[in-house]
């Protein structure tokens, strides 16, 4: 059954509606290990992947499967508190259906964030990047099928899939706070298995200075859906073949531990000015 469909999309935000008095301007999507942002949103109220009609479960250590709609630095958002993956068996049209009902639901504006393994030698671990483009390398896409033109065009334009604009606007949040953002190319796999050194070594000859497992789908929908994007990679670990020692989750989860307080405040400070 394809779910991207406009009745699968409303009896979702039908559901979610139901439960809200207000309406979300901006949508979060939390990677790996930073779903603590969710602890800081006022008046929320938390509704359960599982008991939203259509939605899939996420099945992976630091994604609790939850949404939460309330106020966060004076903006009214809703936040995904774990996300889906194409290698937890679901479809790319599965991964995005949460973007599709945010749009329905009344979001403009999309955060969308993930822990990514550093392909660029100049990075380190704990670094935060802003997304400038992604290459797609999952050898899917969400809107293979049938056009729904009341979803979006045909043919979207991905010229622009993150906002400039909307990374200048966490350049100068970032620089108020102190620090410098890295900004680079994100490049999307299957997974689950990390990536081998040669494999690295192509994408970096292919421009690319970061990799992970998510994102790209949901980035397509949402252009797609007219949402304006901002990305932002946690660098959690240099990618595989860079140092010599084995990749693991649990390194992933320990950087992003460690840097939760510089990515709070960015995330804070840049929802204020969106």
């Amino acid at each position: 059954m394809n779910l991207l469909t406009g009745a699968h999309i409303r009896e979702a935000a039908e559901y979610i509606t139901a439960r809200i008095k207000v309406q979300p301007e901006i949508g979060l999507i939390m990677g790996s290990g930073l779903g603590i942002l969710g602890d800081y949103i006022e008046n929320a109220v938390t509704i359960a992947y599982q008991d939203i009609p259509h939605f899939p479960l996420s099945t992976v250590e630091g994604h609790a499967g939850e949404l939460l709609i309330g106020t966060l630095s004076g903006r009214t958002v809703v936040l995904m508190r774990g996300r889906f993956h194409m290698y937890e068996g679901y479809g790319p049209e599965l991964t995005s259906f949460p973007v599709r009902v945010m749009k329905a639901i009344g979001v403009k504006t999309l955060v969308v964030t993930n822990a990514a393994g550093g392909i660029n030698t100049g990075y380190d671990p704990g670094d935060l990047m802003l997304i400038s483009d992604h290459i797609n390398l999952t050898g899917r896409n969400p809107l293979v099928g049938p056009n729904d033109n009341e979803l979006g065009v045909r043919f979207p334009d991905m010229s622009e899939a993150y906002s400039s604009r909307l990374r200048g606007l966490a350049r100068q949040t970032a620089e108020a706070q102190g620090f410098t953002l890295r900004e680079g190319v994100y490049v999307g796999v299957l997974g689950p298995s990390y990536e081998t050194p040669a494999e690295i070594r192509m994408m970096r000859t292919m421009g690319a200075d970061a990799v992970g497992m998510s994102t790209v789908a949901e980035v397509i929908a949402a252009r797609h859906s007219g949402i304006e994007v901002l990305g932002i990679s946690c660098i959690s670990n240099m990618a595989s073949g860079i140092l010599n020692q084995p990749l693991s989750h649990e390194e992933v989860m320990e950087t992003t531990e460690r840097v939760k307080t510089r990515f709070l405040g960015l995330v804070n400070g840049l929802i204020s000015l969106l």
